[in-house]
């Protein structure tokens, strides 16, 4: 058995980080199965995910952990967690708690498309991308 094909068959979780110690994630909605976001997570962070069945994530931005909803309270609960074949993505199915996942105030992060088969300069197009919540009403609660 090659070392790819132990990896690939193996039940043991054996994520790979990449160099900056984090693995990239995918969140969907369970139920309808809505792509939400793409987040990254370290060891601790995939760890309290497992441990407490609720979305922890590393902002590479911030340079910090991160647990999703800490500051709007649109935390998300995870039904499922998969990882990829060779363990360098991981997958959470998760319950969306409040209106939205995006810190845009939309449902998805994924608001906006791509027009394909396009020369030149290229304009994004909206789609789904209503406000879900009202940042200000959310965020500026102190």
């Amino acid at each position: 058995m090659s070392a790819n094909s132990e990896i690939e068959e193996s039940l043991v979780l054996a994520p790979k980080f990449d160099a900056d110690g984090l693995v990239t994630c995918i969140a969907t909605d369970a139920g309808s199965g809505e792509l939400l976001m793409v987040a990254h997570m370290n060891a601790e962070a995939l760890r309290r995910t497992i441990e407490t069945g609720e979305a922890w994530y590393f902002s590479r931005s911030r340079k910090a952990l991160w647990k999703k909803g800490e500051s709007s309270g649109h935390i998300q609960r995870v039904v499922e967690m998969r990882v990829d074949c060779d363990q360098d993505a991981v997958w959470i199915k998760v319950e969306q708690q409040g209106a939205g996942a995006c810190h845009t105030g939309r449902r998805s992060c994924f608001y906006r498309a791509v027009p394909l088969r396009q020369t030149g300069a290229v304009a994004l197009e909206f789609r789904d991308a209503e406000k879900a919540f009202d940042l200000r009403a959310v965020y500026d609660r102190k």
